[in-house]
């Protein structure tokens, strides 16, 4: 469809400051809406709202996604779910953007649509997944070369070329992985379960693909169908920490929880994960956060005896005295639970034995922070130190005490 109203630029003339129109036309409905959207809102954010009103009309509709029409010679493009709209300029005073299912994009404005259609048929898509997991780029490379879209699903699996790469062994991975994706596969395009390709290798815990995911462009926060980020999963399964370290370090965002109100922290707790918690603490997770049961992470530890994770937690600065719904601190938790001995460590921690990071966590440059920035996650992590007055941080952050050997003995002791 031609419009007039693709271009180079936002306007916000005619509407609120911050603000813009956008006529969202959706082909497979034959149908547009004019919607208004702030300028600093998410195209996941616009997605969640379009397909809160079409989802029932769509079919897979966490596989559709905003696309720009090609004009002026450009091929057309989807929108990064994880950009905010202010970064996409469109002209006039109403923009003009499609809500379509996400299939490859092709850059050849002319191509035999005859040909393309050929292609597709359930034994040539059967055989490209084959060609997938037996790692055979030439035939892979062979087949998108022709025009193969990979963006689909397995009828048996629910799996797509990309989530299946993304389970590789180490020495295959990355070049089946770049393979697709140079043939044209969506780096988010999700299987059956709402899961993309990144979901999949931090699931499993496959650095080598959570790595080439990153470094192909692929965003740390994207969200399965139960809004869950693949850092939640690589917490919350029996992983590397190493694959916490890499989404953290590509500015993965830290709170993300599921129906019951579980944060990433909490399952770090709740299975003795250390590695993972001290990480999730030092890049500026909240240690006193609540479940729906108001259960803090030191609850967890106290139910599930994890006196590890609890000296860490206890370490750099959580609240001992914090009230789950059932009007008990973690002390009590403990001895209902019948864990004396972490009840008295618990119990014992006094303020002075809390000692802050010295050191600062280092980010991505590749990557913009859409929430927090850096220096405010390092003044959320110290928050815990009582000895911090946030209102000097402009002269500087205070040079925290360095542990004795008092303090270091209490928070490696059982580890």
């Amino acid at each position: 469809m031609k419009d007039e109203n693709v271009g180079n630029s936002f306007s916000t003339d005619g509407c609120n400051s911050g603000t813009v129109y956008i006529r969202i036309n959706i082909p497979e409905l034959k149908l547009q809406k004019c919607l208004q959207f702030q300028l600093d809102d998410s195209v996941w954010q616009a997605k969640q709202r379009i397909l809160a009103t079409f989802a029932k009309d769509l079919k897979d509709g966490l596989n559709y996604g905003l696309y720009c029409p090609p004009s002026n010679g450009r091929a057309g493009k989807f929108l990064d779910e994880e950009r905010v709209l202010r970064e996409y300029p469109l002209q006039g005073p109403i923009g003009f953007l499609e809500f379509k299912y996400k299939r490859r994009v092709y850059k050849l404005l002319q191509i035999n649509q005859r040909k393309i259609k050929q292609l597709h048929t359930k034994a040539n898509l059967k055989q490209f997944l084959d060609y997938v997991r037996g790692a055979n780029v030439d035939k892979i490379t062979k087949y998108t070369n022709k025009g193969l879209d990979p963006n689909y699903h397995d009828p048996d699996s629910g799996e797509t070329p990309l989530t299946v790469a993304a389970t590789l062994e180490k020495d295959k991975v990355k070049d089946v992985v770049v393979s697709l994706v140079s043939g044209g596969a969506h780096l988010d395009y999700r299987n059956r379960l709402g899961l993309t390709s990144l979901h999949k290798a931090a699931i499993r815990g496959n650095i080598e693909a959570l790595k080439t995911l990153l470094d192909l462009g692929a965003a740390p926060n994207y969200k399965d169908g139960r809004g869950l980020t693949p850092l939640y999963y690589s917490v919350a399964n029996d992983t590397d920490a190493m694959c916490s370290e890499l989404l953290l370090h590509d500015r993965a965002a830290i709170g993300t929880p599921d129906e019951q109100g579980w944060f990433e922290i909490h399952h770090a707790c709740r299975h003795g994960r250390v590695q993972h918690l001290e990480l999730l603490v030092f890049y500026g997770a909240e240690m006193d956060v609540q479940n729906a049961s108001g259960n803090t992470p030191l609850h967890v530890c106290a139910v599930n005896n994890q006196e590890s994770c609890a000296r860490v937690l206890l370490f750099r600065g959580a609240s001992k005295d914090k009230l789950n719904y059932a009007n008990q601190v973690p002390y009590q938790v403990a001895i209902i639970a019948g864990n004396f001995d972490l009840a008295e460590i618990i119990k014992n921690h006094k303020q002075e034995d809390i000692v802050p990071f010295r050191e600062v966590p280092s980010y991505s440059d590749r990557r913009k922070s859409s929430t927090v920035t850096p220096s405010m996650r390092a003044v959320m992590r110290c928050r815990s130190d009582p000895r911090l007055n946030i209102l000097t941080w402009d002269r500087g952050p205070p040079e925290p005490s360095t542990p004795d050997d008092s303090q270091i003995k209490y928070l490696l002791e059982g580890i």
